[in-house]
């Protein structure tokens, strides 16, 4: 199985389309996981952005307020290539408030402004909600249907999406962890350690998907609660699977770090067995400070509606918790372009 190349739960894309036609054909609509508080010294803005990078806008921002960029938060990272709806934080401490119009113009629009005690954090989002439109479609529209539906019932693998992985992360990952070269600046080194630590969860979920058990209970797996980072093992799977149907709990694998696997048995097996020629990652992961963490093998779209408004149109609309990928659900149906 070549990198990047997963294995499909469903049987694979039943379509063929192209995706960001143009931008508005991706919108991303953010939601936060708290309700600001209006009041503190950081001014929360939100932006509707068209085909911008998250870190050039957060710099923009920060030149317009006359602080320096570690002033600026932002809760995740938007896809480029896309119309979103994305909050952004600026401390303001002691500084007037400047006019957050200034920023508007082809790519830029602010939607609202208000106040936090806090900035604004990495992880702070709850929710995003996708509308998708896919054009030049062809293929087989007519289990189609029984496809969505499926997906829209039981979810589809959890894998990172190819973002996540840019063009050269991994490479740069590697010789990071090779010692070929240093890398000082923190976003960058960041951005090198999740890629790195994606391909070790994707690796571990295709084993799953081979196996027919990422979206089911194995004795000895490590359950995560929908919505928490927070996980228990699992002791007797038949008490747990209601839970499991109402997408309460989801199977889990590695976002690996320093520590033990906390699974035990056969999930364990099969996590070992999985990156047991991943030496070199492991170790750079480990080295590097981070912790063993979990993340579910499973994503259960919200919301999720269809509609085919011209016969090669095809409209998708759901949301996704906080960390799943909107490409995760989209390789299940179709082959973009």
């Amino acid at each position: 199985m070549h990198d990047l190349d997963w294995p499909h739960a469903w049987g694979g894309p039943l379509l063929q389309g192209v995706m960001r036609a143009i931008p508005d054909d991706f919108q991303v609509r953010e939601q936060l996981n708290f309700t600001p508080d209006q009041a503190g010294v950081h001014a929360l803005v939100k932006i509707r952005k068209r085909g911008a990078n998250t870190e050039w806008l957060a710099r923009r921002l920060a030149q317009l307020a006359g602080v320096k960029r570690h002033a600026i938060g932002y809760a995740g990272l938007k896809d480029r290539h896309a119309v979103t709806d994305q909050w952004f934080s600026a401390d303001l401490s002691g500084r007037e408030e400047p006019d957050w119009r200034r920023l508007e113009g082809e790519k830029i629009t602010v939607l609202e402004v208000t106040r936090h005690t806090r900035k604004l954090r990495q992880g702070a989002v709850a929710a995003n909600a996708f509308q998708i439109t896919l054009r030049g479609v062809t293929g087989d529209t007519g289990g189609l249907e029984a496809r969505l539906q499926s997906i829209a019932n039981e979810g589809a693998p959890n894998y990172f999406g190819e973002q996540r992985f840019g063009r050269d992360n991994l490479a740069r990952a590697r010789a990071m962890f090779s010692g070929e070269f240093k890398v000082r600046d923190r976003f960058k080194r960041g951005i090198y350690l999740s890629a790195a630590r994606a391909l070790l969860f994707n690796r571990v979920l295709a084993r799953r998907v081979e196996a027919g058990a990422w979206n089911r209970i194995l004795p000895g797996d490590a359950l995560i609660l929908h919505g928490s980072n927070s996980f228990f093992v699992c002791g007797n799977e038949d008490a747990l699977q209601e839970r499991l149907r109402q997408g309460d709990i989801h199977p889990s694998g590695p976002l690996w770090g320093r520590g033990e696997l906390p699974c035990k048995g056969e999930p364990a097996a099969l996590e070992e067995t999985a990156l047991a020629d991943d030496e070199l990652w492991r170790r750079g992961l480990e080295e590097a400070g981070l912790k063993q963490q979990r993340r579910p093998l499973r994503v259960i779209p919200r919301e999720m509606t269809w509609r085919m408004p011209s016969p090669q149109v095809l409209q998708l609309c759901f949301v996704l918790p906080a960390g799943s990928y909107a490409t995760a659900i989209l390789r299940e149906i179709v082959v973009t372009v």
